[in-house]
């Protein structure tokens, strides 16, 4: 597996416990993301995830699971009864094995914040944004467990700095708020990504 895969799975097991231990009435709680439940955050990944399996398979996304499609600026509808845990497990499968196929992982995307970069490269840059600030998203809502993994934080954090004009102009993240001068690296990581904790 490699280092990418490897924090894939870090970080997609870590999204996967919050959804496991959410109350089932707690769902329609509202989250750091306005007008989003805590059910549309998790319908947001998973939309993500299946977005990017579509570039990289050349065919176009489609509702599975119970879970719809929708642009990235929207929240997916959820039929009711849909276990988003499976859902999200479905996908995140289907994420775990292209990116341990080299050849797949090398398929470069059109686009996006990073520019034409290899999917690998974008999941594990922007990837590793969406999985930790969604997993902290949910847990917040829900009453959840919000600690996130340190080294994680700590080095998505750095990656993303350079890139932070880029996923600006995509209009689909929160400017960053100056963090208190004594933040740790998960505050700083929040903040820096438009969250208050």
């Amino acid at each position: 597996m490699s280092d990418i895969a490897h924090r894939y799975r870090l970080l997609s097991d870590g999204l996967l416990a919050r959804i496991q231990a959410t109350p089932a009435d707690r769902w329609d709680a509202a989250s750091p993301c306005e007008g989003w439940t805590a059910r549309d955050v998790v319908a947001h990944v998973i939309n993500g995830h299946r977005g990017i399996l579509a570039m990289v398979n050349g065919k176009p996304p489609a509702a599975a699971d119970g879970v719809g499609i929708s642009s990235m600026a929207d929240a997916p509808t959820v039929e009711p009864g849909t276990d988003l845990a499976v859902a999200f497990e479905h996908c995140r499968d289907g994420m775990q094995a292209m990116l341990s196929d080299p050849d797949r992982a090398a398929t470069r995307l059109p686009g996006g914040p990073l520019g034409p970069v290899p999917v690998e490269q974008a999941a594990d840059v922007v990837g590793s944004l969406e999985l930790l600030v969604h997993t902290w998203d949910l847990a917040r809502a829900v009453g959840g467990d919000e600690k996130l993994d340190p080294e994680l934080v700590a080095r998505t954090h750095q990656v993303l700095l350079p890139h932070y004009a880029g996923l600006q102009a995509t209009g689909a993240f929160q400017p960053s708020i100056p963090a208190p001068h004594d933040a740790d690296a998960q505050t700083a990581f929040l903040y820096f990504v438009g969250r208050q904790p």
